[in-house]
């Protein structure tokens, strides 16, 4: 059997980082790690190929390779996993697809000959076999979640690792927590399950023997929903595997109760992770409670997130505005604590309804649904009937946005975090790499961008007050140029 592997284009968001890429010469910013990890649950001598259309695009010679095609993708692919399914069907390809998009929305895909939904470890086998007898159904659903300490590491040889800025490996799934917005538990359940250390090392072990020395996304939901088995087991065996290897920083994403863990702050801290983002979602309590963000609530966030900082880790956030109990201040409140906080990566949008959801299940019930969700958090879009008037939140988000990324704005937060962040333990990698995107820096930014005179501000304080962060601080520059882009089209 020859299988080909088909992920869908990512369009220009918030989390592409499209305009960042091209100053280190990366086509994408992660790697299909849930293709892959399919890849390698197919059985043994089976024929396989990947095309990432963020990387290049689908040839008819790949279509007339194969006699599979499996597709994954997420909500915000919608458009381009439309495009690719059309052109395998007119090729008469058998078609399966699987992922959150599909799990989700399956129904709206009649072209697909099979879903193979939910998670791969126990669907996939069932659809695997039922073919193989000549009884294949149509959907292959699940409720039951299986024991990923069972999940072969992923195919990374199907992927030209050179095209990606940052690799993808997986820890656990499922988040202790219950927002009712978020369809994480409704997908992958509350409590957390996770791998074990050694195939955590393992999967590095892969990564590092095929020449990657970059960053790695570790894609957790919420990577401390277990501290115990971090603390006694993952963290330690992360140590040790640092010990005589260079570069390979870690970033991941977790609850502000981290703040409320030196000792887990320390461990992560020195196990490499120079980055985390955490869902601050608003500094509006009475938001909080609506949508059941209990871990949010009775602190003091600016604090949590500067303890955070003070780590030696970046703290980069999402927020939302369009609660039911938001009011027309809380865009100068979430810009006013955005600021403050100096949460360069702040990710804002406006409340969405994914379905699956109990956000989701509420709205239909009162008859605030608007359709589906587009997937992408920082368009301006909205699936759903707001409290507030609708023309005064769009007219409020495009203020907060455009602000937070006009360069003077941007730059003083940069500098409020540099000021507070201690240096991480991994340093950046210093090569060829980032040298050219240094001076690409200093040419598009510092010679020919807008806010020239804040590049060189935060170039020269970084440089001479703090030289052990200074390649941070391009980063977060070229960083600005991504987002200040998207700000100017909303």
């Amino acid at each position: 059997m020859k299988v080909l592997l088909l992920y869908p284009e990512f369009p220009d968001t918030f989390w592409s980082f499209k305009h960042a890429l091209k100053f280190i010469d990366k086509k994408a910013g992660n790697p299909p790690l849930g293709l892959l990890t399919v890849a390698a649950m197919l059985p043994h001598g089976w024929e396989k190929r990947l095309v990432d259309v963020n990387i290049r695009a689908l040839r008819d010679e790949d279509l007339a390779w194969a006699d599979w095609v499996m597709i994954s993708g997420m909500v915000v692919q919608r458009d381009s996993a439309f495009e690719l399914i059309a052109r395998c069907n007119a090729a008469g390809k058998t078609i399966i697809a699987g992922g959150p998009l599909f799990t989700s929305e399956y129904e709206n895909f009649p072209q697909v000959d099979y879903f193979v939904l939910n998670e791969g470890e126990i669907t996939l086998p069932q659809f695997l076999l039922d073919y193989s007898q000549g009884k294949a159904q149509r959907v292959y659903q699940t409720e039951d979640f299986p024991d990923i300490r069972q999940t072969p590491p992923p195919a990374w040889e199907l992927a030209d690792l050179s095209q990606y800025a940052t690799m993808s490996v997986q820890f656990s799934r499922g988040c202790p927590f219950n927002c009712d917005f978020c369809n994480v538990t409704a997908l992958l359940g509350h409590k957390p399950r996770t791998k074990s250390a050694a195939q955590l090392i393992q999967e590095l072990d892969n990564l590092y023997a095929l020449g990657w020395r970059d960053a790695v996304f570790v894609v957790d939901d919420n990577f401390i929903g277990n501290k115990r088995i971090l603390k006694e087991e993952v963290l330690p065996a992360l140590i040790e595997w640092r010990k005589g290897k260079s570069g390979v920083p870690f970033n991941t994403e977790v609850s502000i109760n981290l703040a409320d863990d030196a000792e887990l702050m320390r461990l992560m801290a020195a196990a490499g992770f120079n980055e985390v983002f955490i869902g601050i979602e608003t500094p509006n309590d009475d938001s909080l409670v609506e949508c059941s963000k209990s871990q949010n609530r009775n602190r003091d966030l600016v604090e949590s997130v500067r303890q955070i900082q003070r780590s030696g880790m970046q703290v980069q956030g999402g927020f939302i505005v369009g609660f039911d109990a938001d009011t027309e201040s809380i865009f100068e409140r979430q810009a006013e604590f955005i600021q403050k906080a100096g949460i360069t990566t702040a990710m804002i949008g406006l409340l969405q309804a994914p379905a699956g959801t109990k956000l989701y299940a509420r709205l239909k019930k009162e008859g605030r649904l608007l359709g589906e969700m587009t997937g992408d958090n920082g368009d301006g879009s909205t699936n759903i009937i707001p409290r507030l008037d609708l023309k005064v939140l769009q007219d409020g988000y495009r203020w907060l946005v455009k602000r937070l990324y006009s360069p003077q704005v941007y730059y003083q937060r940069c500098l409020t975090l540099l000021k507070t962040i201690e240096a991480p333990q991994i340093a950046q990698k210093i090569d060829f790499t980032y040298a050219r995107a240094l001076f690409r820096s200093m040419y598009l930014l510092g010679m020919k961008g807008v806010g020239r005179l804040e590049y060189w501000k935060l170039f020269f304080w970084a440089l001479f007050r703090k030289p052990s962060i200074f390649p941070q601080a391009i980063t977060l520059a070229i960083y600005g140029y991504h987002f200040r882009t998207l700000a100017d089209r909303v």
